[in-house]
């Protein structure tokens, strides 16, 4: 076998491998966003606690985004995503206790531990990538992305048979979801761990020395890499400050459980089950273009979501664009950022992004909440579309100074 097709054949077993990884571990995080924000509600007794739910996932993610960006950095990425895996799994096991004590805190650090899941899932993209020829990131990218699809859309209907397991194992029964997150979770680590071989990024990165650590990431955060991560960062703080209030929303205007489920399984369809699409377009049409579709439709949701009132069919429609416009700037986005790295500094830089990311989400459902609280739901989305304004103007700026340079 020749060497470019010995690549090629580690790139197939790669995506393969991945793509298996993220159905499964999608399924674990349906599950926990489709009723994280009701079971803090059902603890506190308080809708102005619901927003933390989101917030704690992602600020866990954020937290296990660099030290798994690091550990991937020396020693490959089957360690870094089995880890991050083995996390989510531990955290809902934990928020299942957090519920069945009715405590606060421990749902919250179980949610926190969680957001280890979500640190693989995001690290899983970059992974599919480390391999791929140029012209290929985009799609290669997009198809781990899309996997997620299946698991992801197939985890918020599991309310109701959560439900009737957990009353069967004596838990609660908003909890009975969390279960089978733990189990997702843990299936998806041990897939990682046993048949991510051979690891694309130590094969990617061959015996050059590779960065680690956020020190090692901030020279490089300029130009195209900035913009990219801008993108991403601002464009997820959007999806998530919306999506964390409208099971609240919802849920406020008489919308049963399995309404709830429904509409965040469309969601998250609308977030992954056109990415192949979108990486296509990335590939064929430019990230920047495919980023401003993004933030088009970004701006369309928070105008259908915002002005939803009790039309559990509009905000459920408003739920979905808001996933398309999240799927097209977020791939784009993580494909400029690919393309504007060297092989041996994608892996800390990557790393940076996700935490920004995840940051910016934080903050984001954090301030969901109070502004829905104080304010109203269509505040909120109003204030999200404003977010997509700093995006637009970062890319055309830095179309026009590409083109007074060519």
């Amino acid at each position: 076998m020749s060497e470019p097709e010995a690549v090629d054949s580690v790139q197939r077993r790669v995506v393969s491998v991945l793509v298996l990884v993220q159905v499964v571990g999608g399924v674990g995080n349906g599950a926990g966003l489709a009723v994280g924000g009701l079971l803090l509600k059902d603890i506190t007794g308080s809708s102005v606690w619901s927003g933390m739910a989101v917030v704690m996932l992602t600020l866990g993610a954020a937290a296990f985004t660099i030290p798994l960006s690091s550990l991937a950095a020396r020693t490959g990425r089957r360690p870094a995503l089995t880890l991050g895996w083995c996390a989510g799994a531990l955290g809902a096991g934990i928020v299942v206790a957090g519920s069945t004590l009715d405590s606060l805190p421990v749902a919250l650090l179980g949610l926190a531990l969680f957001g280890g899941s979500t640190a693989a899932n995001l690290q899983s993209r970059f992974a599919a990538v480390d391999r791929a020829e140029p012209s290929q990131i985009g799609r290669s990218l997009s198809l781990v992305v899309w996997s997620t699809t299946v698991g992801a859309v197939i985890g918020p209907n599991l309310t109701g048979p959560g439900a009737s397991f957990a009353d069967a194992v004596g838990v609660p029964d908003i909890a009975g979801p969390m279960l089978f997150s733990a189990a997702a979770f843990a299936v998806a680590g041990l897939l990682t761990f046993g048949l991510l071989r051979p690891d694309p990024l130590v094969h990617a990165a061959g015996a050059a020395p590779v960065p680690r650590g956020l020190r090692a990431a901030l020279p490089h955060v300029r130009g195209r890499t900035l913009t990219a991560m801008w993108a991403i960062a601002s464009s997820h703080a959007v999806m998530v400050a919306v999506m964390a209030l409208t099971p609240v929303h919802m849920e406020d205007h008489g919308a049963a459980l399995e309404v709830i489920g429904l509409t965040i399984s469309l969601h998250i369809a609308g977030m992954y089950a056109l990415s192949p699409l979108m990486g296509w377009l990335s590939d064929a049409w430019g990230p920047d273009r495919t980023i401003l579709l993004g933030q088009s439709v970004l701006v369309l949701a928070a105008c259908v979501a915002g002005t939803s009132g009790g039309s559990q069919a509009q905000i459920t429609i408003g739920l979905t664009l808001l996933g398309i416009g999240w799927s097209a700037s977020v791939i784009a986005g993580a494909a400029k950022l690919t393309e504007s790295l060297e092989v041996s500094t994608r892996p800390v830089v990557q790393g940076l992004s996700d935490l920004t990311m995840n940051l910016a989400g934080a903050l984001g459902g954090l301030l969901a909440g109070v502004v829905v609280a104080l304010s109203g739901f269509g505040t909120l989305n109003a204030a999200a579309a404003v977010l997509t304004v700093p995006v637009v103007v970062l890319v055309l700026s830095g179309r026009r100074v590409a083109a007074h340079t060519a």
